[in-house]
């Protein structure tokens, strides 16, 4: 019985510290899931700032796109003069999101990214990212967005 209680008091807490372990990790990718939900709305409204939101106001941010920029007010003019239109805007939709939890702090998540816009706004772009997430005293925010946009095929 000495053994049998041995085997099973270890085996039930390690049970236990995995389920709060997948409990806490679902709900801190829901949690990234949401802010990235709410700047999807956000872009789709026209609202720039409040896209931008979903990022930390900081001068240590990093935007890898075309053009690399750092901090918060480079990142947001880049996004001012790139989609100065709603019409250049167009309409954002992600896909295949995987969030990757690193620790308690910070995660990591790459998805599709999908602009559906007119010949006029600039045509259809689509690409991929890999952010970088840190969770501060204002919910999760993006600190690094690696964001890529493959060059087009010919004839598209």
């Amino acid at each position: 019985m000495r053994l049998l209680r041995a085997l099973v008091l270890p085996i039930a807490f390690l049970a236990l510290t995995t389920f709060t372990y997948a409990q806490s990790h679902t709900a801190e990718a829901d949690a990234i899931r949401a802010v990235l939900d709410k700047q999807v709305v956000d872009w789709n409204r026209g609202d720039i700032e409040s896209f931008a939101v979903g990022y930390k106001n900081s001068p240590d941010i990093l935007f890898m796109g075309q053009p690399i920029s750092r901090g918060y007010a480079q990142m947001l003019n880049t996004y001012r003069k790139g989609y100065s239109t709603k019409e250049k805007m167009g309409t954002l939709s992600f896909t295949a999101l995987e969030v990757q939890p690193l620790d308690e702090r910070f995660a990591t998540v790459t998805g599709n990214f999908h602009l559906e816009r007119t010949a006029a706004g600039g045509g259809n772009a689509d690409g991929y990212f890999l952010l970088v997430f840190e969770k501060t005293s204002a919910g999760w925010k993006i600190v690094r967005d690696a964001t890529t946009v493959p060059p087009k095929k010919n004839g598209q």
